[in-house]
């Protein structure tokens, strides 16, 4: 195997200096769909007001709609001037719903077409279409991987879609970013536990245990082929569990700012203290945690494996290789046990990422993250770089010392 030239370590420290292909529509959607030959394929986006927005794509040109422009330009006028015919494929068609608000949430099933006409999601557009794309504000993995097995269709789903994003994450090989997954996958898979020791500026060490039980590490790696109903979520690239137990603790850096700690005992966080910032952010979360426990119940560990440019977007930093990321809440479309119907309130029931990454949360350091199995434990991330050992998994050569330390 010939070592990628990404994964040289100047293109590692720098992954703003990779040089990407052009994105290419017909390209990205043959390659996760294939074979597309027959299939009919729609775009959903998501707006406060669909049925004003969507109608003669009123929309069009204002600056408040980033992703949805980029959904109209990039995908839906590139299916309609001639990527549906060179592909085999039919329809086309955009339709825009209520935005949900919330990551993962449930969608409404009121939809508008570009006519101004009210449909609806499960008797016209589920069992219609054959793919569905799906470029929102937030992310809907969760609520279309359960429709598409009950509707028997495939999609992906690419909320927060800017151009950086299109010019990398959705511009490079599909084939070669699920290889790579699988290499990493298969160096992760069946490991019985992980710490994850998180520095402070202070120099506090706090340190995560997670359980995972011996489980199959899983894979986000972009392909969605054949017949079987499934979801890719694009950009993909990254291997991840669903932990079965967690304890002790992990900064946060809330949306405004505010710098916490969170106490983990038994997969539930349970309690938030002050670093710095607003005593009222941390009020609030414990607040939620104590009215509703469920929003607190880790149900994802996830570690990128791509290299790629920072976006600002969650979607294509948390692939990133050398982050990690946690998530609280519903992980039914990831194969867990948290489902919508557990939490006390509806609003409640998202699944919320949390991203450890330089640019994402400069304050805490990924010092290092240990994975342990029965007879040996490995070091995957330090100071937020692949270890050797990951290296040496996604290249096939070995390598000496971690990249970069």
């Amino acid at each position: 195997m010939i070592k990628p030239d990404y994964l040289c370590e100047e293109i590692l420290l720098n992954p703003e200096k990779r040089v990407f292909p052009d994105f290419d529509l017909t390209r990205l959607l043959d390659t996760v769909f294939a074979p597309t030959q027959g299939c009919r394929v729609c775009i959903l986006v998501d707006f406060e007001d669909p049925a004003r927005w969507i109608k003669d794509f009123a929309f069009r040109g204002k600056p408040e709609f980033e992703v949805q422009n980029n959904a109209l330009i990039h995908f839906y006028e590139g299916l309609q001037d001639g990527v549906l015919e060179e592909l085999g494929m039919t329809g086309g068609e955009m339709f825009a719903y209520q935005c949900t608000h919330g990551s993962n949430l449930d969608l409404k099933d009121e939809v508008w077409d570009t006519d101004g006409n009210q449909l609806s999601l499960d008797r016209d557009i589920y069992p219609v279409y054959d793919i569905i794309l799906c470029i929102s504000t937030w992310s809907a993995t969760a609520p279309l991987t359960a429709k598409c097995k009950e509707f028997q269709f495939r999609g992906a789903t690419m909320h927060g879609m800017n151009d950086v994003i299109l010019s990398s994450g959705l511009a490079v090989d599909y084939q070669q970013v699920s290889d790579d997954a699988e290499r990493m996958r298969t160096a992760l898979t069946k490991a019985d536990e992980v710490e994850i020791d998180f520095e402070l500026e202070t120099g506090e060490i706090l340190t995560a245990w997670l359980g995972l039980g011996g489980q199959e590490a899983q894979k986000s790696h972009g392909l969605c082929r054949g017949t079987q109903p499934d979801i890719a979520n694009l950009p993909a690239g990254e291997v991840y569990f669903v932990p079965r137990d967690a304890r002790g603790k992990f900064p946060m850096k809330y949306a405004d700012g505010t710098l916490g700690v969170l106490d983990v005992i038994d997969r539930d966080v349970v309690k938030s203290t002050l670093i710095e910032g607003n005593q009222a952010t941390i009020d609030e979360h414990n607040a939620r945690l104590a009215d509703d426990p469920m929003t607190g119940t880790l149900g994802e560990l996830g570690f990128g494996t791509q290299v790629l440019p920072v976006s600002y977007q969650d979607i294509q930093d948390e692939k990133v290789l050398g982050t990690c990321h946690l998530a609280t809440g519903r992980d039914d479309h990831l194969g867990g046990d948290i489902v919508p119907g557990m939490f006390k309130k509806h609003e409640n029931s998202t699944h919320d990422d949390i991203l450890f990454a330089p640019h994402k949360t400069p304050n805490f350091n990924v010092k290092e993250v240990r994975m342990k199995w029965s007879d040996r434990t490995e070091v995957i991330i330090e100071n937020f770089r692949p270890s050797a050992y990951v290296i040496e998994a996604m290249s096939g050569e070995p390598v000496g010392e971690l990249v970069g330390v």
